[in-house]
């Protein structure tokens, strides 16, 4: 059985992402785009282009052009938009990298996805420094100065304009954002124009009731699927206002909420959790906000009314992956349809099946097996793992998840376990693998296996379970780790 989204499928413009996300910027020249909540330093759509078109130029004098790599290792600054469609204009690849990496997993990405060039702000420039050695990156730039690097601002000194450049939506790559897929390593999802193009359209079909005059808190890393496509694309074609945030804090957040009269939040459930149960909450004034919606981790129905009940807005969630761009399955925002614990039907153009994981056949309304998706928002595969991408796109084009889920009569699913190994910590995937294959380099632990415990605040924690070869203790096993990967 195909499941199929209630609403009418969308027509996806044949155009670049930066085309289709600055259509109307001109059109709203004096609104704010992004502003830098804790700085309140704000960026015009009207000066959005411009400092696109410049940032193009400067690479294009660098020799960076049609399918060269940047890696992008910032937080959330209202740059990261200048710097992605800058790239995305010239038709190359953003491989947007979690700032918190150590050296070693930042080598490991930047080798992978063959970056060509970096942007990084001061604080993490020593980090960067160390892990661009004996990689192909040929100059590191920063927002500001640092010793070493190129100040970012270099980029935007001419004001010539960059070379036209023939890119193909369907087939070109505009993003390469890193996933462990549905088991393993770290992969590059590769992504073209067209991926997020129809992903936005069909996101804005099924979440309806978004308003330009909308103020958007943007607190989801833009590294990070979700917060790239929803948060900064979705939301600069919409023409509303993000309130970008560098890292989360929870006073600060509702501070801003409170200041900026913030109407919308694309959220995970850590933080619904933390409106809903945390006392500070009381504090601040928080009657503009009419929706949050949660997505990258399931999010329980008691948690959602409890937030809601206490903030007098909607929470909704939706569906998604970094391989199907994301979004795949979301909640109106309208209010009257959506399904507590559900995360939605498909949104349009998109095709769903429920598949049993034993036999391989589709099965009826309210029976769980594996969820399949095929549709325009469906990654092109893995880069550099033929082998990988096959176990999970099939030859008819349907997305194998991993996830295990369910689905009513309405087509509305629910998200209930996963095949897949992946750890959910706080909305960010954790592979066993990952961590078992680290801990298995240490000369005194001769076999190890990860598992997810649950958590109230994460979600989701690894837990090692660990055959020593000679004495060691619990401290010295979690210093090792914590000095290898990201927090």
């Amino acid at each position: 059985m195909i499941h199929r989204s209630p609403l009418p499928d969308v027509a996806v413009p044949d155009q670049t992402l930066t085309e289709y996300v600055l259509a109307g910027a001109e059109a709203r020249a004096g609104k704010n785009a992004i502003v830098d909540g804790p700085s309140g330093r704000a960026l015009t759509y009207g000066a959005l282009p411009g400092l696109v078109r410049r940032a193009a130029r400067g690479l294009t004098l660098r020799g960076f052009g049609k399918g060269d790599v940047l890696a992008l290792h910032l937080p959330n600054v209202p740059e990261y938009a200048v710097a992605f469609h800058g790239v995305a204009s010239l038709g190359g690849i953003n491989t947007t990298i979690n700032p918190l990496y150590t050296p070693e997993e930042l080598r490991r990405q930047l080798n992978d996805a063959g970056a060509k060039l970096l942007l990084t702000v001061p604080p993490f420039l020593e980090s960067v420094q160390e892990g661009v050695r004996d990689t192909g990156v040929e100059e590191v730039f920063v927002l500001g100065e640092g010793d070493g690097a190129t100040p970012f601002g270099a980029l935007l000194d001419d004001d010539g304009d960059p070379p036209e450049v023939d890119i193909d939506p369907a087939t070109d790559l505009v993003a390469l954002p890193y996933s462990s897929g549905t088991t393993g390593l770290q992969k590059g999802v590769m992504l073209t124009h067209e991926n997020l193009v129809a992903n936005i359209e069909q996101s804005l079909a099924g979440l309806g009731g978004l308003r330009e005059s909308d103020v958007i808190m943007g607190v989801l890393p833009f590294f990070h699927i979700y917060g790239m496509v929803v948060v900064m694309s979705l939301t600069l074609r919409m023409g509303s206002t993000v309130v970008s945030m560098p890292r989360f804090d929870l006073p600060q957040f509702l501070g801003l909420v409170q200041d900026h009269r913030a109407t919308g939040a694309y959220l995970v459930p850590p933080i619904v959790l933390a409106l809903a149960k945390h006392p500070v909450v009381d504090d601040y004034d928080l009657k503009s906000l009419r929706w949050i919606m949660s997505g990258a981790a399931p999010l329980g129905k008691d948690v959602a009314a409890a937030a809601s009940d206490r903030l007098g807005c909607l929470v909704v969630q939706g569906y998604g992956l970094t391989e199907t761009s994301p979004v795949s399955h979301v909640s109106s925002l309208e209010g009257g349809t959506s399904k507590p614990g559900s995360v939605g039907p498909p949104v349009p153009n998109t095709e769903c099946r429920v598949v049993d994981v034993s036999s391989g056949g589709d099965v009826g309304t309210g029976g769980e097996g594996e969820i399949w998706i095929r549709g325009p928002q469906v990654m092109q595969g893995y880069l550099n793992q033929p082998d990988a991408t096959k176990a999970c796109l099939d030859d008819e084009g349907w997305f194998h998840t991993g996830d295990i889920g369910r689905a009513d009569g309405d087509s509305h699913f629910s998200i209930v376990d996963r095949l897949k190994e992946l750890i959910k910590y706080k909305g960010h995937q954790v592979a066993p693998a990952e961590l078992e294959a680290l801990l298995l380099t240490h000369p005194k632990i001769a076999d190890v296996a990860v598992v997810p415990r649950a958590d109230d605040e994460a979600g989701e924690i690894p837990k090692a379970f660990v055959v020593l070869r000679e004495e060691l203790s619990e401290k010295a096993i979690m210093e090792f780790v914590a000095g290898r990967v990201a927090p």
